[in-house]
């Protein structure tokens, strides 16, 4: 299932719905839409909402980090909303802690709070 992408340029907050297992084609199209942003001037701040998330496709190319270490400083922050058995995975992942963007993980019941979080 495609990631479901939105954009709020008053906020530069970029939120990104999955609700099915990621697969890396779906991804890297999440990546494009985020450097097509970043080459305009925009330091997107980024809100990722799990909802039926099944974890990552296995078999695919995880391991590439072109876009981070091309696009990953001008990212402000990164929010991801989803059910606590992910956040271990979700921070590796995401490279919390090894990027200039602070990294933040919070439980769908605090959706609003992670909206507010990406946004200050």
């Amino acid at each position: 299932m495609p990631i479901i992408f939105q954009y709020d340029p008053e906020s530069s907050v970029c939120e990104f719905h999955i609700s099915s297992t990621l697969g890396r084609s779906e991804f890297k199209s999440a990546e494009t839409e985020l450097a097509s942003l970043i080459s305009t001037g925009v330091e997107p701040r980024v809100l990722v909402i799990l909802d039926g998330f099944g974890g990552w496709e296995s078999g695919q190319d995880w391991d590439n980090l072109e876009f981070m270490f091309t696009h990953g400083e001008k990212i402000a922050r990164i929010a991801v909303v989803g059910d606590s058995r992910w956040e271990a995975e979700v921070k590796m992942f995401t490279g919390a802690g090894m990027r200039r963007a602070p990294v933040a993980y919070f439980t769908p019941e605090r959706l609003e709070e992670a909206r507010a979080w990406v946004a200050a």
